[in-house]
C-alpha cells in the first residue's frame, strides 16, 4: 500500500526563544506525510512528491525527507530553481507566516505531464491541498487536477485539504474556482468551516458538506476550530465529534495537517468517518501543545 502526499516543502524558520530562529523543513502536505508515516503500519510506503532544486539546501532537504522515513520516489529536481522559505511568528499560540518562494521549484510541479503522471501512478492514497494548487499557474493548476482525475479513475483514493491562503491566489474568484476544481477530483475533502464561510458564504457545516458532496466527494470532514468536527460519508451519514479540550495552545502550526494525516490513516485502515475524525482531532490536539510543525515527542513518549 502506498500513501503519496504531494505539494511544496519549504525551509522553515521557527521561533526558538531569545530572538533566535530554528531551521527546519516543513510544508502543509509534507507535514501530513510526516504524521502519516508515524501512524501507518510498516507495510505502507509513505512518499512525498514535489520538485526541489539542485543546490545545497535542496540536497539537505532530500536527505531530511529520506531520513524521516519517507520515500523519495516522487521527488524531482529542477536545475534552475531552489526551494522556498517561510518564517513563523507566534502570538498567544496563533501563528502568522512570512514567505519567500519566488524561485520555488515546486511551482513547476505540473510543467512536465509525463513526470507528474509517473509521480501519481500506482498510488493507493493521494493527498494534496489548496496550497498545492495556489502556487501553480492557472493552466498548470488545471493540468495537475486532470492528472489527479486520471489517477482517481485508475483506483487511487484522492484527498483534498482546502487549506486556504488567500495571498497565494491571483484573486478571490481564482481562489473560489481553484478550490472547487480541486474538490471536484477528490474522494475526501477536508475543509475548515471559517474558510468556507469566507469563500462560499456557507452558514452551517452541513452547507459545506452538501456542496462538496454535490461536487462528487464521498467523504467530508469539516473542521471548526475548537468546536465540533462534522464528519460525513456517503455510506454512513454525518456525525459531530467534539475535539479534546486543550488547556494551553502552544503553537497551532500543523493542526490541520496532522488532522488530515490522522483522518486519512484511520480511513485507510477501515475506520468510519466519525471514528477517523475522533482520532484526527485527538492527534491535532496533541500537536498544538508543541512548538513547530512536527512533534516527534508525541510518538517517542517524551511528552511532558
Amino acid at each position: 500500500m502506498n500513501f503519496l502526499s504531494i505539494g511544496e516543502i519549504m525551509v522553515e524558520l521557527a521561533p526558538a526563544g531569545e530572538g533566535l530562529l530554528r531551521q527546519g523543513f516543513a510544508g502543509d502536505t509534507f507535514n501530513t506525510a510526516w504524521y502519516a508515516r508515524r501512524l501507518l503500519p510498516p507495510g505502507w510506503t509513505v512518499s512525498y512528491g514535489t520538485v526541489i532544486g539542485e543546490d545545497a539546501v535542496s540536497d539537505d532537504m532530500a536527505r531530511f525527507i529520506a531520513g524521516e522515513g519517507l520515500s523519495t520516489d516522487a521527488l524531482a529536481r529542477h536545475p534552475d530553481r531552489t526551494v522556498g522559505l517561510y518564517m513563523i511568528s507566534l502570538k498567544d499560540g496563533e501563528r502568522s507566516f512570512s514567505y519567500w518562494r519566488g524561485q520555488s521549484a515546486a511551482k513547476t510541479l505540473a510543467d512536465d505531464p509525463v513526470r507528474l503522471a509517473d509521480m501519481l501512478k500506482g498510488r493507493d492514497t493521494i493527498h494534496f491541498s489548496g496550497i498545492t494548487l495556489a502556487i501553480l499557474p492557472s493552466d498548470a493548476r488545471r493540468a495537475f487536477c486532470d492528472a489527479l482525475a486520471t489517477a482517481r479513475s485508475d483506483g487511487a483514493h484522492v484527498s483534498f485539504d482546502t487549506n486556504l491562503r488567500p495571498r497565494l491566489w491571483e484573486s478571490p474568484d481564482a481562489m473560489r474556482d481553484g478550490l472547487t476544481l480541486g474538490a471536484s477530483v477528490a474522494d475526501t475533502v477536508l475543509p475548515s468551516f471559517d474558510e468556507e464561510q469566507t469563500v462560499f458564504d456557507d452558514t452551517t457545516p452541513e452547507d459545506t458538506i452538501a456542496r462538496y458532496a454535490n461536487g462528487g466527494a464521498t467523504c467530508v470532514a469539516v473542521k471548526n476550530g475548537g468546536a465540533a468536527v462534522t464528519a460525513w460519508a456517503a455510506s454512513e451519514g454525518s456525525a459531530e465529534i467534539a475535539p479534546p479540550r486543550v488547556a494551553q495552545v502552544v503553537d497551532s502550526t500543523a493542526a490541520g495537517d496532522s488532522f488530515a494525516a490522522g483522518f486519512l490513516c484511520a480511513r485507510a485502515e477501515g475506520a468510519s468517518a466519525a471514528e477517523a475524525a475522533h482520532r484526527a482531532a485527538d492527534l491535532a490536539s496533541r500537536v498544538i501543545q508543541h512548538r513547530g510543525a512536527l512533534a516527534p515527542a508525541i510518538f517517542t513518549g517524551d511528552e511532558t
